[in-house]
């Protein structure tokens, strides 16, 4: 645990003054001659490093006994079931899973949770993406997700094979399943992680946007196992397919209890509807567009090239588009082949959004916005100008 040591004998008012105007939350206050941090401090160190030195300083504290981190191994994913197949995330985080493991040299491990013609029909693959070790938890009352039963099985293979960090895909159903095996061993989890390193020591860096997306928080657990992340889909890429090394390990559940208040009476498939998260063409649109009529432009661009429409979160806040076409930190990931962008200035809520995309396109009028910094070809003009030219050059190619 972290705080803040202030050498008041260094303070002076215009010092006090110059570290007030460094710190982003006013959190400090000097009063009577002296400097003090209020309950607005978030221990962020800026002051530490940006002001005066020597006045502000920050250590950690002792939080407990020091776990040894020599007997916790492995970096472990948790394979999530779709209906009908793994989900794409689970595979994604088995690819991050391996460069993490790089670094400490440690095992890459897979938990599935699953009824015995699931396992039939998922282990073989799950282990043709370079897991050295699936844990199977088999039993046909694990056919349908229930999270008291699935955090069971977790809580039990925490326990038994201690691995250093596990994984989560950011959907519905991680989000749900993650804070309860968390809770159960005290440790911390970090949200919606965009970004994942490893130090030499084991500890997981784990990167996520915080203050509406301001500032970028790295956040390490440093004395918890095991660490704990969930990640949405498409932030990472899906590796290729291996030859398959590893080995089905069957976890004993005949000691893990079936009881459970949550009854799943049935399970009723959603209607199928347009997911950005899926397309391989985007055509992205913002501010620029005031209106439905506007959005036809946008519509005829993607029709053409067999994308669809996504937007930036200020068309969604004035009722243009659903929220499920929105591109950030507050609506989806995407990793099309190819977006591209219609009046989007490139908040970093919206390049986290889609900063992993194959080729990125972005038309706006102002030569500085930030979208052109990630953009790997930029238009600088009015897209109501530059987009029928577009339109018409590619039905003229198409001999439409």
């Amino acid at each position: 645990m972290r705080k803040l040591v202030i050498d008041q004998s260094k303070v002076t008012e215009s010092i006090a003054e110059e570290l007030k105007g460094v710190c982003p939350f006013g959190a400090i206050e000097y009063n009577d001659g002296k400097l003090v941090v209020n309950a607005a401090c978030k221990t962020c160190g800026i002051c530490a490093k940006k002001g005066p030195a020597g006045v502000m300083k920050l250590v950690e504290e002792d939080d407990g006994p020091k776990i040894n981190k020599d007997e916790w191994k492995g970096v472990a994913v948790f394979v999530e079931l779709e209906l009908d197949n793994v989900h794409p995330v689970s595979y994604e985080l088995i690819g991050k899973a391996r460069e993490l493991a790089a670094v400490t040299n440690h095992p890459v491990y897979a938990i599935l949770v699953a009824s015995h013609e699931q396992v039939e029909k998922y282990s073989d693959e799950i282990l043709t993406y370079d897991v050295d070790k699936l844990f199977i938890y088999e039993n046909d009352a694990y056919d349908k997700f229930n999270v008291e039963l699935f955090s069971r099985c977790l809580v039990d293979f925490v326990e038994k094979v201690k691995p250093s960090t596990i994984l989560y895909g950011g959907t519905p159903l991680g989000r749900s399943f993650a804070p309860r095996i968390a809770a159960h061993f005290h440790t911390g989890l970090t949200a919606d992680c965009t970004r994942l390193g490893m130090k030499e020591n084991t500890d997981l860096i784990q990167v996520r946007p915080a203050f509406g997306g301001n500032i970028m928080a790295q956040i390490i657990c440093t004395n918890r196992r095991p660490q704990m992340a969930t990640v949405r889909y498409k932030i990472f890429k899906k590796p290729e397919p291996v030859a398959p090394h590893g080995e089905k390990v069957y976890m004993e559940t005949a000691q893990l209890s079936l009881e459970s208040a949550i009854k799943i009476l049935a399970i009723t498939r959603k209607e199928k509807v347009v997911d950005i998260s899926e397309a391989d063409v985007i055509v992205a649109v913002g501010r620029a567009f005031k209106n439905e009529d506007d959005i036809k432009l946008a519509q005829e661009l993607a029709d053409l090239l067999g994308g669809v429409v996504a937007c930036s979160r200020p068309l969604v806040e004035n009722g243009l588009k659903e929220a499920k076409y929105q591109i950030g930190l507050s609506g989806k990931t995407v990793a099309p082949k190819l977006i591209i962008t219609l009046g989007i200035s490139g908040a970093v809520q919206f390049v986290a959004g889609m900063n992993g995309s194959g080729l990125i396109i972005s038309i706006n009028k102002d030569a500085n916005a930030p979208i052109f910094e990630v953009s790997h070809y930029g238009i600088v003009g009015d897209v109501y100008q530059i987009v029928p030219m577009l339109i018409e050059a590619i039905k003229k190619e198409r001999g439409e």
